[in-house]
């Protein structure tokens, strides 16, 4: 939990700052669209690489390796000033960060029984919620009295404190060493499995990304709201990712359990998305930030949900490839769609960019129905054991 709390202070803090940045660098919100999305490349690619390797390696050791990686190219931040120096920060962090949510889901199917691990995993994860409403608490200060520079400098020394504390606490009894893997085992991209987890979590997920990145902006620009008030108001609609993990991983573990096609949570998901593109329709500031926690909130169900299922399609030893896949398939939506927003932004096209936020997970919907349809197979001796079946 304390990883993903270090990794969302980590990169939000840029989308937390980005009004000040944009006025005090000249760049435009395409070239800072851009600059994330070399992040969302860079994490795409990093998610299956991590998940493999900690499934090799083992915990301890990797984790320590990403978060010193992402926390010195968290700190690059403040030397740099235009759009290649931004854009070359974001990337080595998104090959850091990717080993977050592995590791996190590879904690929780290791060290819980089954009719818990969802919730595992929602606590794990959670943390990414909690980094995010407390980043513009935690450096909105730092910056309006030092400048935006000194904010990245604090995200270095609180990941120098939490590889101090991992170091100290993942061993024994806290943290068992789990069966690994006989050699690194990248994705399948031919299995139909790995398409499921493609458009449920990278299509179906997508506007947590995406109200992350841009909301900021929006408020700023439309709203007119404050850097000083934004530090204020951010966490509101990040409640709602924090919320979503619990409740989603409650019905998951409760409702699904070992369910192989959940199609009528799909469905209800799809359709309680869909208010998210009445963003434009009022200018209240509270209504926005409404919707933004409503956004927010469905699609961790989708990220929850889809990750649930995957992880019994998949043989347990590669648990941690599995979150790769997913976050790396999110990644991946991010690093097409960010750029798009971006230029719409500029061009103040903003009900074309939240109108297109509901149909992202509609169509992620529709084929994840469409690749989940029949096909059911065992795999494995230890997914038999336990009674797993998975989507060839």
């Amino acid at each position: 939990m304390l990883c993903s709390w270090l990794s969302y202070v980590d990169r939000q803090t840029l989308a937390v700052l980005s009004p000040t940045i944009l006025r005090d660098t000249h760049l435009s919100v395409s070239n800072y669209a851009d600059a994330v999305s070399a992040f969302s490349i860079a994490y795409m690619i990093a998610n299956p690489v991590w998940g493999s390797l900690l499934d090799r390696i083992g915990l301890r050791i990797g984790m320590v390796l990403a978060v010193s990686l992402w926390s010195i190219a968290s700190v690059a931040h403040a030397w740099v000033s235009g759009f290649l120096g931004f854009a070359s920060a974001r990337t080595v962090l998104g090959l850091g960060e990717g080993a977050t949510f592995p590791g996190g889901l590879r904690t929780s199917r290791d060290s819980l029984p089954r009719d818990r691990q969802s919730r595992g995993m929602a606590i794990a994860y959670s943390g990414s919620t909690l980094g995010t409403i407390m980043t513009p608490l935690l450096v909105t200060p730092v910056a309006l009295r030092l400048g935006w520079r000194a904010a990245f400098l604090i995200t270095g020394i609180l990941g120098a404190l939490w590889l101090g504390f991992w170091w100290y606490i993942s061993r024994p009894p806290w943290l068992v060493p789990s069966r690994r893997t006989a050699k690194i085992r990248l994705p399948r991209i031919a299995e139909r499995r790995f398409w499921m987890l493609f458009a449920g979590m990278g299509l179906g997920g997508a506007p947590l990304g995406t109200v992350l990145t841009m909301s900021p902006v929006y408020l700023n620009r439309v709203l007119g709201t404050s850097q000083a008030e934004l530090g204020k108001i951010l966490w509101m609609p990040t409640l709602g990712w924090g919320l979503g993990y619990y409740f989603w991983g409650w019905i998951a573990d409760r409702y699904v359990r070992d369910d192989q096609r959940p199609v009528r949570l799909y469905l209800l998901l799809a359709a309680l998305g869909l208010p998210l593109a009445l963003v434009t329709a009022t200018n209240s500031e509270i209504a926005v930030l409404a919707l933004f926690f409503w956004g927010m909130f469905i699609a961790v169900g989708f990220i929850t949900l889809s990750l649930h299922v995957a992880a019994r399609a998949y043989p347990g030893d590669q648990t941690g490839m599995v979150a790769g896949i997913g976050s790396g398939a999110w990644g991946a939506i991010q690093a097409l769609v960010l750029p798009v927003y971006g230029r719409w932004f500029d061009l103040k096209l903003y009900g074309a960019a939240f109108v297109s936020m509901t149909i992202v997970p509609l169509v992620g919907t529709a084929i994840w129905l469409a690749l989940t349809r029949g096909g059911y197979a065992a795999r494995g001796t230890r997914g038999r054991a336990r009674g797993q079946h998975c989507i060839r």
